[in-house]
């Protein structure tokens, strides 16, 4: 819990900083664009600096989210125990039948016979560390399904986005993976709510928090240039499979960053149909990552 009393402290500390401004929002997306140009993929890029400034570049599109909507089910399933008096260890019985073969699931690779309880704790652990499909499945079966997440979402005031499908449906039918999107801009606004937004009591915030600055999936994409910077970086990643014409349906980070100095901002990065490696599309994150980094530390002034 370190970490978090330091978010904390740095949280508190903001308040009393004369307020940090973007100033260079027109150079920072000129970078955005010059770096995705002729790129074999559509980009969509939304960042908020400091609460205040946003830079959007191809925020017009509906992007599939992937297992980025793992981290609106997580909202949407500590809102459900806050309200009704649950603790995050809360038991869930896991069946055998609830830990399908064919997806990616450490769940299953650790429990590989089913009918063993874990915590609402762990199963969140499971989705958005490791982004496990069948944890997924199994929360959506305990709490509402996706139209309860798709409600709560929307109860925030937020609506560009969609969120339809379960990851056992996605997988049976790709094209569902268009049903669950949302534009960069949405999702940024989304995390904003999460830090900002006093959402939920500190036990249900704090969790959700570091569970997102100790996600072990994506360490190429949002993460990789900052991994030096003393930065303090929590995000949920989502990766899709490739379509009919050999695309990569998405591969996305999303997240927020806060820097050694006390400034702060959020960034949702997808990329649709991609026709680069995957390699190459986290590559695309990862510089544009770098870029937004770049350009708050060294081009932000004081108003």
């Amino acid at each position: 819990m370190e970490v978090l009393c330091v978010y904390r402290y740095i949280t508190g500390l903001l308040l009393c900083l004369p307020f940090v401004c973007f100033g260079q929002k027109k150079e920072l997306k000129a970078q955005l664009q010059e770096v995705i140009a002729g790129k074999k993929a559509q980009v969509g890029i939304a960042v908020v600096i400091n609460h205040k400034d946003t830079v959007t570049v191809n925020n017009g599109h509906r992007y599939p989210m992937m297992s980025v909507f793992k981290l609106h089910q997580a909202l949407a399933v500590a809102d459900h125990c806050q309200r009704n008096g649950l603790s995050l260890d809360t038991p869930v019985l896991v069946r055998k039948e609830d830990l399908k073969p064919d997806t990616y699931s450490p769940l299953r690779d650790r429990y590989p016979e089913g009918n063993v309880s874990l915590s609402v704790r762990r199963l969140l652990e499971y989705t958005l560390h490791l982004s496990d499909n069948n944890a997924c499945d199994i929360l959506f079966g305990q709490f509402g399904g996706t139209k309860a997440t798709d409600g709560y979402i929307r109860s925030l005031g937020l609506h560009h986005f969609s969120i339809e499908a379960t990851e056992d449906e996605m997988h049976k039918d790709l094209s569902l993976c268009y049903r669950n999107w949302s534009t960069p801009l949405e999702t940024a606004r989304l995390i904003e709510l999460l830090l900002n937004g006093h959402l939920f009591e500190n036990k249900y915030q704090d969790f959700l928090l570091q569970t997102m600055i100790s996600c072990q999936t994506g360490k190429d994409r949002l993460v990789a240039p900052l991994q030096a910077t003393g930065a303090v970086v929590g995000h949920k990643t989502g990766t899709g499979d490739r379509n009919e014409q050999g695309e990569l349906i998405g591969i996305n980070d999303v997240g927020f960053v806060r820097l050694p100095d006390g400034t702060e901002y959020t960034i949702a990065v997808f990329v649709k149909d991609s026709a680069e490696s995957a390699e190459d599309t986290a590559g695309i994150i990862a510089r544009i990552s770098e870029i937004v980094y770049h350009c708050t530390m060294y081009n932000r002034k004081v108003d």
